[in-house]
């Protein structure tokens, strides 16, 4: 297992050797998918960080092929079922770390085949930086959305031979993972239903990021649950009022989607390592998403 040192360590060789230190942060990802948390989120709340046990559960790092490329991913299951629906998990800026690794295996405890891949990998080790500016601009900047479309939909064809029922498929994701939620339920006609927690739903237009969620929010393909809330200060309610806007002038699937907006919770209420958890949000939000796929087709 690695811990913090590990990856304290591994900026102290990225400081004096910069081609070591990349080495080095690769070996880090690879040990660390789902284990330990992100250097930029440290030091954690253990006293409110949820545990959950692997107990019952198949659980660890897999390899998705991408058109070639050797893709990681944390999956999480009920032990020797098949069938399963699949749930895709898509993360925070922070990559595969501990937090969205039990984000599966609560899912897994529910009946799925959770999966959550390793979206910036290409671009770099996103748990190993300690500076979340740095890691804004050096990695999170520059994965396209194209890319994290594609990667996802090579997860749902690995689940779909490994175990999962892709007839149901279901995708949540928190911040960055929120907001690429909205674009893969436009984007995947499989999809049954998203749930997106707190994910950006405006922005400019770029290269890597030609359309955001107010953009593709008439054409989705299942609708979507958004979680979002009411203080989060990186996110204005009247960007929320713009995608309701965008939805009811939508099709079937954005017409049925909706918002449940919690008036005193921050960014990441979600985020039970973190000090913007809300416990009584959180916790709501969790069973809304449950029954939202369960609603929707997915469980």
């Amino acid at each position: 297992m690695l811990n913090t040192d590990l990856i304290t360590d591994g900026h102290a060789l990225i400081d004096a050797d910069p081609a070591r230190g990349q080495a080095n942060r690769r070996t880090a990802l690879k040990a660390a998918l789902g284990v330990g948390y992100a250097a930029a989120v440290l030091p954690t709340l253990a006293q409110t960080a949820v545990k959950t046990s692997a107990d019952g559960l198949t659980v660890g790092e897999v390899t998705i092929d991408v058109n070639g490329f050797k893709l990681s991913a944390y999956r999480a299951a009920p032990a020797g079922k098949t069938g399963l629906p699949v749930v895709l998990v898509l993360s925070e800026i922070f990559g595969v770390h501990e937090y969205i690794a039990d984000t599966a295996r609560r899912f897994a405890k529910a009946g799925y085949l959770a999966i959550a891949p390793e979206l910036f990998v290409r671009q770099g080790d996103a748990k190993g930086y300690g500076d979340i500016a740095k890691l804004m601009s050096e990695v999170i900047g520059k994965v396209p959305d194209a890319q994290v479309m594609g990667d996802l939909d090579a997860t749902v064809k690995w689940a779909a031979a490994n175990g999962g029922d892709t007839s149901k498929l279901g995708v949540t994701g928190f911040c960055w993972g929120g907001r690429q939620v909205w674009l893969y339920a436009a984007h995947n006609p499989a999809v049954k239903a998203g749930v997106a927690w707190y994910g950006r739903l405006v922005g400019q237009a770029s290269e890597l990021t030609p359309k955001h969620p107010v953009d593709i929010a008439a054409k989705l393909y299942g609708p979507v649950l958004g979680l979002y809330g009411g203080a989060d200060t990186g996110i204005p309610l009247d960007t929320v009022d713009k995608m309701k806007s965008a939805l009811a002038a939508g099709n079937a699937a954005a017409k049925a989607s909706n918002f449940v907006v919690y008036p005193e919770a921050p960014h990441a209420f979600h985020a039970d390592y973190r000090p913007s958890f809300r416990k009584e949000p959180a916790e709501d939000g969790w069973k809304r998403a449950l029954a939202w796929f369960q609603q929707n087709g997915v469980a």
